[in-house]
């Protein structure tokens, strides 16, 4: 198929945005007047899913509460050669979804992320949220050697491939994060393109806690660390063991050419420490070595296919 006969669809979650979601379908429609788009009401009580409707936008109803089951439905239900993913809130500018897609037809990237930070409106980010989020950026980027500035980001596009092979298990605001995470894992390639983000109109309300969806955010990136990165991981913790257990040993050795008695306590900590690091070790490199066969029955599956799909057009 050619990139002038693809389709795109046009995906945005919603909660409770009955303030902007007319406005948001309204000006996609404008930008990409071929393409279809979808509101995913997550359970709206304020008319929201009415609006979108009347706006143009189909309108799919998720049950489940949570913007990570919302993203799930809309891979699992919405098939398209390309789509964007897009909050219903009116921050992220319309516009820029051409510069979004550019790369993709282009062949030149798998995912490209609006990138934020580079220019916000005074107000846009809750107090911590950049700060939380370069923080977040940063361990991304030491875990994977990339070079991402905003991983964080609700503004994305990226093709039916990815759709396909992405497994969603996030409930709630982390999604975005799994989503970037699942592209480094699978050596995918992303692009940032950088969009000028908008603070919320007036009578609109974030949903985002600050804490609790931060706290949320890391506990997934060490999840996936845990899962994808097992030799790093645990790795990480059989040294930390052995550190512990050498400096047992040093007390030890120093108690013994003292003459004085060893410390019960020292020797089974020393013991104790030295089997958990070689037991941390074990798991680490029994899960890597399963990962990476993993990531080789992956590929060849793509390959496969690819050639049937090929084939069959």
């Amino acid at each position: 198929m050619t990139n002038s006969a693809a389709s795109t669809a046009v995906l945005i979650p919603c909660y409770n945005e009955a303030t902007t979601i007319a406005k948001v379908v309204s000006d996609f429609r404008s930008c990409l007047p071929a393409a279809d788009i979808y509101v995913f009401d997550n359970n709206s009580t304020d008319g929201s899913g009415m609006l979108a409707s009347q706006a143009g936008a189909a309108v799919i109803n998720e049950k489940r509460q949570g913007k990570g089951f919302v993203v799930a439905s809309m891979l699992q239900k919405v098939y398209a050669d390309y789509y964007i993913m897009v909050d219903g809130d009116d921050t992220y500018p319309a516009d820029a979804c051409i510069h979004l897609l550019n790369p993709l037809k282009n062949a030149e990237a798998d995912m490209v992320v609006g990138q934020r930070l580079t220019g916000f409106e005074k107000g846009s980010f809750r107090p911590f949220h950049v700060f939380g989020n370069r923080m977040i950026c940063a361990l991304m980027n030491t875990i994977f050697n990339s070079r991402l500035k905003d991983p964080l980001s609700g503004y994305r596009a990226f093709t039916r491939e990815v759709a396909l092979q992405l497994p969603v298990v996030a409930i709630g605001f982390d999604i975005e994060t799994e989503l970037t995470l699942q592209m480094l894992y699978r050596h995918m390639v992303i692009h940032e393109v950088p969009v000028h983000y908008r603070s919320r109109p007036s009578g609109s309300s974030s949903k985002l806690n600050t804490f609790k969806d931060g706290f949320r955010v890391l506990f997934k990136i060490f999840s996936i660390l845990r899962s994808y990165k097992p030799l790093t991981f645990f790795g990480s913790l059989a040294i930390l063991s052995e550190i512990v257990a050498l400096t047992a040993g040093i007390f030890i050795i120093r108690s013994l050419n003292a003459g004085e008695n060893v410390s019960v306590i020292l020797a089974v900590a020393c013991s104790s420490f030295f089997i958990i690091g070689i037991f941390f070790a074990s798991i680490g490199i029994i899960l890597n070595s399963l990962n990476f066969r993993l990531l080789e029955n992956m590929s060849a599956l793509e390959k496969q296919i690819r050639w049937i799909k090929e084939n069959k057009d």
